[in-house]
C-alpha cells in the first residue's frame, strides 16, 4: 500500500497552506491568515509588529528606497503599515509577506500582491529587500514562493510587475523569474519630483506554468 501523500495535483503541500488566525484557530483560508511558505533559504511568513524595527532598517537605506514608493520612516510608521495589512489581506484585496532568512526571526524584506481587479484575476506584486541581502539567493527563493502562492492558491490568471526603467537589478531579478516584459509605461511613477519611466512586466498562467515545469515545486 502507498504512503499517503499531502501534496495535491498542483504539487504543493497542502499541511503547509494553512495559518493561524488572531483566536489561534488553524485555517486554509488566506483572507483569515496567511500560511506559512518555506524555501531553501527563506521562511515567508505574515507580518508581525516586532518586523517594524529591522524593516525600517532594510527598507529606508537610500539603495533599497531610491526605486520603490516612499516607505514609512518611523518604528510608528512601520507599525500602522502592518496593520494595514493585516486589514487589507483580510478583506481579501491584498497580500503582504515578510522575508525571514534561514536563520533569523525578523523579517529583512516584503513581497506583497495585490488586486487589480476583483477575485484577483489579474493582479500587481511588487517586493523590496534590505540591500545587504541582494545578491544571496533571497530574492529568488522568495519570488518563486510568492509567485506559485499567488497562481496555485490565490487564483490569480495575470501577475504584473512595474519596475523603474533605471532600476537594473529589479528589472534583472523579474526576468530571471521568468516574467515577460510587455512595454516602458512613459513618465509613470514619481519619485523625488521627478517622473521615472517603468518597464511593465507580466506573468499569465501559461508563463507560470512553463516556469514551473523548470522549478518544480518549492513550496515545503
Amino acid at each position: 500500500m502507498g504512503r499517503i501523500s499531502s501534496r495535491d495535483q498542483t504539487g504543493l503541500d497542502m499541511m503547509q497552506l494553512t495559518g493561524v488566525d488572531e483566536r489561534g484557530v488553524v485555517t486554509s483560508d488566506w483572507r483569515q491568515a496567511l500560511p506559512m511558505l518555506r524555501g531553501d533559504v527563506v521562511t515567508l511568513r505574515e507580518l508581525r509588529l516586532a518586523d517594524a524595527p529591522s524593516l525600517l532598517e532594510m527598507l529606508t537605506t537610500e539603495e533599497v528606497a531610491r526605486f520603490i514608493s516612499p516607505p514609512p520612516t518611523t518604528v510608528e510608521g512601520f507599525e500602522r503599515f502592518i496593520q494595514w495589512t493585516h486589514r487589507e489581506r483580510a478583506a481579501g484585496r491584498y497580500v503582504c509577506y515578510a522575508v525571514v532568512p534561514e536563520g533569523m526571526d525578523t523579517a529583512i524584506g516584503i513581497f506583497q500582491v495585490r488586486q487589480l481587479e476583483p477575485g484577483f484575476g489579474t493582479a500587481e506584486w511588487g517586493f523590496a529587500i534590505g540591500a545587504s541581502f541582494w545578491g544571496t539567493g533571497v530574492f529568488l527563493d522568495a519570488a518563486k514562493l510568492t509567485v506559485e502562492f499567488a497562481f496555485e492558491t490565490v487564483g490569480v490568471h495575470r501577475l504584473e510587475a512595474r519596475a523603474a526603467v533605471l532600476n537594473g537589478r529589479g528589472n534583472g531579478a523579474l526576468a530571471k523569474i521568468g516574467a515577460v516584459k510587455e512595454g516602458v509605461l512613459r513618465k509613470s511613477f514619481l519619485r523625488n519630483d521627478v517622473y521615472l519611466d517603468q518597464a511593465l512586466w507580466s506573468m499569465v498562467r501559461d508563463d507560470w506554468r512553463q516556469a514551473k515545469a523548470v522549478w518544480g515545486s518549492i513550496i515545503h
